[in-house]
């Protein structure tokens, strides 16, 4: 059976003496020990593991801001039905990233291969790239999220494998899991271009809400910020609400004999069924004002959390919610970067050779953290699944408790941090009325729902 989705949206209040730094207040970090979990090809019980899940840590100093994450989400993750080999595994990330970006002026910064930016969950997110090209030539360079299809799970990641050893005699010994396109799942988008989460559901780092600004999701390795779909129409935060369109397009070609800037290189295959518009990355090309954001796939404007202004990048989609390039940072990023993000065997280099402070968010958010819960349970009536989702991705945990006529607690679950989704099995209950709490912090809301069989 495949589950659809309504929206419940949360308006979190952050205490008035909050720090108000976006880069050090807005990461979510565990703090009660959760740990991830994960589906395995064959079988739709997620499997327990036992690495905890988001952020770990958060450190400041006058100039920087270091992530500490495992990289793994605490929504379900897998299975990866491409043949890929690895598991995602806890990488001990330490992200760098700079508290006052900086515009680059000079030689813009390419993104490479692996991360090249860090989700406020503690995941990395890759480019477009999955590393390979048209007969290994070096042109042609295909791209992950068309080619890799099959390999993303629900919440459209997956891991990148990782081998110790010598080159090419390595043995595997894990997996990095990660984003390289806007982390919504699957089956919320408008046309559902992959039926993974039919069997292995999932939820992804939060909703794409036409009606609403997109949340915050990570910062990029330059220090901008990174948003979902969708943003203010206006970049003075006027206009209402419009998705966030890429100034990339689909070139018209039938043969692949050149770029789009005209050079010359080695023949690429026709387009046709078996390499479609899309499987390159040349098969894009950047047309100014063509869409709503620049070359690196960001503008200058205003955001929630940048009254100000600020330059921001946003996770670009087409009309129907798919992914579209170059999907989050790229191919060139806006900022100075800091490339020990990127500078190590596995992706990452980064150490602390300053004073820092530990973030503790108890001492600056207040244990109200809601002041008002707006439900919709989806479907009600229900015969089989209950099914509540957030607007946006949980900020705290939220218990989500069933209670019968009498008061009796029947079912409870909870929406982690970090998750969106909550879905209860009624199918061994008695047709009638119940109420459904949901709890969060010292604030909590109750709805009805109707159980028939």
């Amino acid at each position: 059976m495949k589950i659809f989705f309504s929206a419940l949206a949360i308006l979190f209040i952050a205490n008035a003496n909050a720090q108000t730094d976006p880069v050090i207040t807005s990461w979510l970090i565990n703090t009660t020990g959760e740990t991830g979990r994960h589906y395995i090809a064959g079988n739709s019980t997620p499997i327990d593991d036992d690495f905890e899940v988001n952020v770990s840590q958060v450190q400041y100093s006058d100039a920087n801001v270091y992530i500490s994450s495992s990289g793994i989400p605490s929504y379900i993750i897998g299975p990866y039905l491409d043949g890929n080999p690895s598991l995602a595994s806890d990488n001990q990330w330490l992200f760098k990233i700079p508290r006052i970006p900086v515009v680059n002026a000079g030689n813009q910064t390419a993104t490479p291969l692996g991360p090249i930016a860090v989700l406020i969950n503690g995941v990395p997110v890759y480019d477009y790239k999955d590393g390979m090209s048209f007969n290994n030539e070096g042109v042609w360079n295909r791209d992950a999220i068309l080619n890799e299809r099959d390999g993303f799970d629900c919440a459209k990641g997956h891991p990148s494998p990782i081998f110790q050893g010598p080159p090419g005699m390595g043995q595997l010994v894990g997996g990095s899991y990660h984003h390289h396109q806007n982390p919504s799942a699957f089956n919320l988008d408008i046309v559902e271009i992959s039926d993974v989460c039919d069997l292995y559901l999932a939820d992804g780092l939060y909703v794409i809400d036409p009606t609403q600004h997109s949340p915050l999701l990570g910062y990029a390795f330059d220090g901008y910020p990174i948003y979902g779909a969708y943003g203010f129409a206006n970049e003075d935060g006027s206009g209402g609400i419009t998705r966030m369109i890429s100034s990339f397009k689909y070139r018209d070609i039938t043969v692949r004999t050149h770029y789009a800037d005209g050079t010359d290189v080695t023949d690429g295959p026709a387009v046709n069924n078996q390499y479609p518009i899309g499987t390159y990355r040349e098969d894009f090309e950047f047309v100014e004002g063509f869409g709503t954001l620049d070359i690196h796939n960001g503008r200058m404007c205003v955001t929630p959390e940048y009254p100000e202004g600020t330059y921001a990048y946003f996770t670009t989609v087409d009309e129907s919610h798919n992914s579209f390039f170059p999907y989050v940072v790229g191919p060139t990023y806006y900022g100075v970067v800091e490339e020990s993000n990127f500078a190590g065997p596995q992706g990452n280099n980064v150490v602390i050779s300053e004073g820092v402070t530990t973030y503790n968010p108890a001492d600056f958010v207040s244990d109200k953290v809601a002041s008002e819960l707006k439900v919709t349970v989806f479907p009600n009536p229900s015969s089989d699944f209950i099914a509540v989702q957030l607007n946006g991705f949980a900020k705290e945990n939220i218990s989500v408790e069933l209670y019968d006529s009498e008061g009796r607690l029947k079912k409870s679950t909870s929406i982690n941090k970090g998750s969106t989704i909550a879905h209860i099995d009624v199918r061994n209950l008695y047709n009638g009325t119940y109420s459904i709490v949901f709890v969060s912090g010292n604030n909590s809301i109750t709805k009805q729902a109707i159980i028939v069989h």
